[in-house]
């Protein structure tokens, strides 16, 4: 009890001291409780047949009956899956454009012209989601679409893309790497301008040429921020981009053998069905899989890469 309260006494002392910078990191952490810890008490519906005028503890207790359903009909398997390769299809490609567009654009010598490169390349990533929908919608549009549209010009039949399953896995991709290279090509491109150019002055002496700096210098002292990322995304690995299928998808139920995650399995149980508890049920399942899945792959970074580790 004594060893508690020189704890407290010097957390408040300390508080004190460096009350400026305390005070800088207070809206993150009113953010954090506000949104993410006072509502945990909320994932009890997951376990209950929920009824709103009952209300969350009152509903009646029915244990793992909705994640059971949810098994049996085999749509927690699907959005699982979905889910998962989309977002391991994001996080590989992602990365990969950024750094790619961080080391081209970290070797152009004219500054202008690397600003107005780095702005371009950043500006998708502004794009709301909703104008992306109506771009692809006038893109593929089976009747007044610019594809059908140029392919019935030139005498060739027209193709019903929003009756094609096989196809929209690559345009959704496609669509997120767009929108999210600019953004983690900063952060890439911080890191390498933060790399020393004693470095790459002393590999120029040796004669080293700029393929040989990106590929023994850049692209090793880039491990850690990549590995470090990944983590990151790892972390979210099973909350799909729901603003982006949405908009691109919609209520097509056509596509959701190929298309449908688990954000937007949950969003349709809330609003087409009002299926509180399902919809809870799968979104406890997706906090608890992406925590196991950070802890396991945190631990098999740090066997590996110690310094890599999150923590």
């Amino acid at each position: 009890m004594g060893k508690l309260t020189i704890n407290i006494k010097n957390f408040f002392r300390e508080v004190k001291r460096k009350r400026v910078l305390f005070l800088m990191i207070l809206p993150v952490v009113v953010y954090f409780i506000v949104f993410a810890y006072i509502p945990m008490p909320g994932a009890y519906i997951a376990f209950v047949d929920y009824s709103i005028g009952k209300g969350i503890f009152g509903s009646h207790f029915v244990g793992l009956k909705n994640f059971e359903f949810l098994a049996k009909t085999g749509d927690l398997w699907r959005i699982t899956k979905n889910t998962l390769l989309y977002n391991l299809a994001f996080l590989t490609f992602c990365n990969l454009f950024q750094v790619a567009f961080a080391i081209m654009i970290s070797e152009l010598s004219g500054k202008w012209f690397k600003k107005v490169t780095q702005s371009v390349i950043l500006l998708p990533y502004f794009i709301s989601m909703v104008i992306v929908g109506f771009f692809a919608y006038n893109l593929f549009n089976y009747d007044h679409g610019f594809i059908n549209t140029l392919l019935a010009n030139i005498g060739l039949d027209k193709h019903d893309f929003y009756a094609d399953q096989s196809i929209w896995k690559y345009i959704i991709v496609f669509f997120k790497v767009w929108s999210q290279t600019g953004y983690g090509m900063i952060i890439y491109l911080a890191t390498i301008t933060g790399i020393s150019s004693d470095i790459y002055e002393a590999a120029a002496l040796d004669g080293a040429s700029p393929v040989q700096k990106i590929r023994y210098i850049t692209i090793p002292l880039l491990k850690a921020t990549v590995i470090l990322l990944f983590l990151f995304g790892l972390g979210g690995i099973l909350k799909g981009s729901f603003d982006l299928f949405y908009n691109l998808i919609g209520n097509n139920s056509v596509l959701f053998p190929q298309t449908d995650i688990i954000d937007t399995f949950v969003f349709r149980s809330l609003v087409g069905q009002f299926n509180f508890s399902q919809g809870a049920a799968v979104g406890f399942y997706q906090s608890i899989f992406g925590l196991v899945l950070v802890l396991f792959v945190n631990t098999v970074v740090k066997k590996i890469e110690p310094d890599s580790a999150l923590f």
